[in-house]
């Protein structure tokens, strides 16, 4: 009898697990797979619609009665075209150039100030991380007017050093914060047992704090570099030739005249221009969430 009871029991615990274990299915495939799609689909279809456009002739882009999300006619002119007629190469070039060199002066400095800031003890630096992080919260559109003004006095407008000067006042503010609150989570000990060993305070700084802040410090250069590649105001404001203008610039400058929009190039340079960022963000992406998410434990 006893023997029967305890059978039914694990029966009945077994069927209780079995259930819950259908439960914790279903609560995932509705609370995480479903959401999860649409906003994936919802992130996709700008990429989708710039890549139907571009690879679809000019006649059919102003075809009211054609059916949307379909190529009925493929072609390759739009590429050819902004290859060959616009100076996208350069804008290309221009991009990676000031971006690649704006993040590696905003992430060194970042890192050198945020790690003062995180272990010296000097008077005031609670209140000179404070004004750091408020320097950072001043918008683009409010800087860009007395840059301009300081930029012309120097003789730097319509050059790519005024980009290359101009980004570090944004992105300089942010690494600073964000690799503050980074070395704050890596242990102090560390540096100071090999301070007690020899080590002089910048041997340990690049020898065993930057090693161990190394995500945060790729979080904080693919977050300087996003923000070079995709800045507009301040390439729009102090470069005016073609030729020296940045990707988001010299595509407003030359495929969109007024009301009139090329769409095809359009379309052909935005799904290109998209691609550096998408790569980066494709390959990096780990490192980025890692740094993000380590670099805000301690802030």
């Amino acid at each position: 009898m006893s023997t029967s009871i305890s059978q039914m029991a694990a029966r009945a615990e077994e069927k209780w697990a079995l259930t819950m274990r259908q439960r914790e299915k279903l609560h995932k495939v509705f609370f995480l797979y479903v959401p999860l799609f649409f906003f994936m689909a919802f992130a996709l279809i700008p990429f989708l619609w710039m890549g139907i456009s571009s690879f679809t002739v000019e006649e059919e882009l102003f075809d009211a009665d054609r059916l949307p999300w379909m190529i009925t006619e493929f072609t390759l002119d739009h590429y050819i075209e902004l290859l060959t007629e616009t100076e996208f190469f350069s804008w290309v070039w221009n991009s990676l150039f000031v971006g690649l060199t704006a993040t590696a002066i905003s992430v060194t400095v970042g890192a050198l100030a945020g790690y003062s800031l995180a272990r010296l003890r000097f008077a005031g630096a609670s209140s000179l991380g404070m004004g750091i992080i408020t320097t950072y919260l001043v918008p683009v559109s409010v800087l860009f007017l007395p840059l301009a003004y300081v930029f012309n006095q120097w003789g730097l407008n319509n050059t790519r050093l005024a980009l290359i000067l101009a980004y570090p006042t944004h992105l300089i503010p942010f690494s600073t914060w964000f690799m503050l609150g980074y070395f704050k989570s890596i242990p102090a000990e560390l540096e100071e047992s090999a301070i007690i060993d020899g080590c002089t305070r910048l041997q340990a700084f690049f020898q065993i704090a930057l090693p161990l802040a190394l995500p945060g410090v790729l979080a904080a250069a693919i977050f300087a570099f996003t923000f070079s590649w995709n800045e507009f105001i301040y390439a729009l404001t102090f470069i005016s030739d073609d030729e020296l203008k940045t990707v988001p610039v010299g595509v407003h400058g030359q495929l969109a005249l007024g009301d009139v929009y090329f769409w095809g190039k359009l379309m052909a340079a935005s799904l290109l221009g998209s691609l550096p960022i998408a790569v980066i963000y494709a390959f990096l992406s780990e490192y980025f969430v890692k740094g993000l998410a380590e670099g805000a434990l301690k802030q």
